[in-house]
């Protein structure tokens, strides 16, 4: 049984790696000072490396389902957003699986604003919390 003191502790690890999972896909906006790369206009795939598990898989709101080397080669593209903010984070701690809910606003290339929600998944692997899948949509009406 996890006490308030671990919970806590698994919330503030949690919040912290969803902060750095969003901000290693816009890499720009929020950056750990000390994994600042020289050409910011990429994700930050060494973060994300981190992150996810080996067995990471991630849904697309195109349809695509993304293992993590698929991901990662995605993320080292150039950004085509900016302004990438979350909000309404809602993180769910069940034992050794967590599930974090939230709601993103980012502008596209296209110059338009897009909104949308995200679900990560996370386990306990060995006692380090590793994402192991991902999924994110946009609002229908935004287009």
């Amino acid at each position: 049984m996890q006490t308030n003191v671990n919970a806590q502790r698994d919330r503030e690890t949690l919040t912290a790696l969803n902060r750095d999972f969003t901000a290693s896909v816009q890499k720009g906006d929020v950056k750990r000072l000390d994994e600042i790369f020289a050409d910011d206009q990429k994700g930050d795939v060494k973060r994300l490396d981190e992150i996810f598990a080996d067995d990471f898989m991630c849904s697309t709101p195109d349809g695509s389902l993304l293992d993590k080397a698929e991901y990662l080669k995605l993320v080292a593209q150039p950004v085509t957003i900016s302004g990438l903010v979350t909000e309404d984070v809602r993180i769910r701690l069940l034992g050794d699986f967590a599930i974090i809910h939230a709601r993103f606003n980012s502008r596209f290339a296209d110059g338009k604003q897009r909104r949308g929600r995200y679900t990560d998944n996370y386990a306990r692997r060995d006692g380090t919390w590793v994402a192991v899948s991902a999924h994110y949509h946009l609002d229908h009406r935004d287009g």
